[in-house]
């Protein structure tokens, strides 16, 4: 059995146990502290910390682009690639004091497939009825990692629904690209019936407590988390004043619609605002054009009060922070997650 040692994250003052053998990361996990992270692949550098104290560490392959070599060098680290072989003090340079005390402990779980429908020409809705365990306990906006049958690759999707306590299932938007390797599988393969194994839950993407205003910015599979986050709302019956902007290239890329609008009658302070990049002759379109950023620039003025989630392709994404910064969301009101498709990490 490997060595255990103890980690200590400054400022806020909480000690995990971490196994030589599993990373900083998935020990917070596993002992219910939410650490901030995206990727998990040491790619994206949301878990970037700094070590304080001690420097027996080990990084399994990660991007220079995350953590160039000079940061490497002056004692920053990767959460997701580091695994401790002393007791450690790690400064958190991105935290999230109400989330970081309430995480939910890891699960490994097996689950069924009930249904794999098409909402659009390229997106699946995939359900999954819970084996073993019957229930996995997660917040609305957060995501699992599947296992692609016959690999021990692992791959991350958003729930779109709120809860697994009353069904046992777990709803997904999923993206079909035709050389990704699980939703080519989803895509071609994945039959009624068939099993998965799963892992969770993930992520931060999770609505804050408060009265402040909140907008929604999503494009594609984005629609997942933002859905759980609205469902959410109308079964807690929160008031709070609430825009969804949702980007897509043509009609034909829309999903939802019905039960979005339907959100608008059960939410009285909620507006979903769909615009279409590239709308088709045949569309019969009259609703918002444009990218979807410029149409919310088109629609707010200020947002200094408000509280922002952006969820979507990676170029949306990139676009939609600096935007929602210059109308005036704090940088610390702007959660996002960035949906991206997998490649190997850049050599250490």
């Amino acid at each position: 059995m490997a060595d255990k040692h103890v980690v200590r994250f400054e400022p806020v003052g909480i000690e995990i146990e971490v196994g030589e053998e599993q990373t900083i990361l998935r020990a917070a996990f596993e002992q219910g502290v939410m650490l901030m992270h995206g990727c998990k692949e040491g790619q994206c550098s949301s878990c970037k910390s700094f070590v304080l104290d001690g420097d027996d560490i080990e990084l399994e392959k990660y991007s220079t682009f995350a953590l160039p070599d000079y940061e490497l060098e002056e004692g920053y680290t990767l959460l997701c690639r580091a695994h401790a072989y002393e007791d450690l003090t790690i400064e958190l340079l991105n935290y999230d004091e109400d989330m970081i005390r309430s995480g939910l402990p890891i699960t490994e779980a097996v689950a069924e497939v009930v249904a794999n429908d098409a909402v659009t020409h390229d997106m699946r809705h995939l359900v999954l009825r819970l084996v073993e365990p019957t229930e996995i306990k997660f917040f609305p906006g957060q995501y699992v990692d599947i296992r692609v049958p016959g690999t021990e690759a692992t791959r991350s999707f958003s729930m779109a629904n709120t809860s697994s306590r009353d069904t046992g299932q777990l709803e997904f938007v999923i993206k079909i690209y035709p050389d990704g390797l699980f939703s080519h599988f989803l895509d071609t393969t994945l039959a009624i019936g068939d099993r998965l194994d799963i892992s969770g839950p993930y992520g931060v993407f999770t609505l804050r407590e408060g009265d402040g205003d909140l907008i929604f910015v999503g494009g594609g599979a984005g629609m997942a988390p933002i859905l759980s986050l609205l469902r959410s709302m109308a079964e807690r019956g929160i008031s709070r004043k609430a825009t969804y902007y949702y980007g897509a290239r043509g009609r034909r890329d829309l999903c939802f619609e019905e039960e979005l609008r339907s959100l608008e009658e059960s939410l009285p302070s909620f507006r979903y605002v769909p615009a279409l990049s590239e709308p088709a002759e045949d569309d019969g379109w009259e609703g918002e054009v444009g990218l979807i950023t410029d149409v919310v620039k088109r629609h707010e003025t200020s947002l200094k009060n408000v509280h922002a989630y952006v969820c979507g392709p990676p170029p949306m994404v990139e676009a939609a922070l600096p935007m929602l910064g210059i109308l005036g969301v704090p940088e610390k009101r702007i959660y996002y997650d960035k949906f991206t498709t997998t490649g190997d990490p850049g050599e250490q």
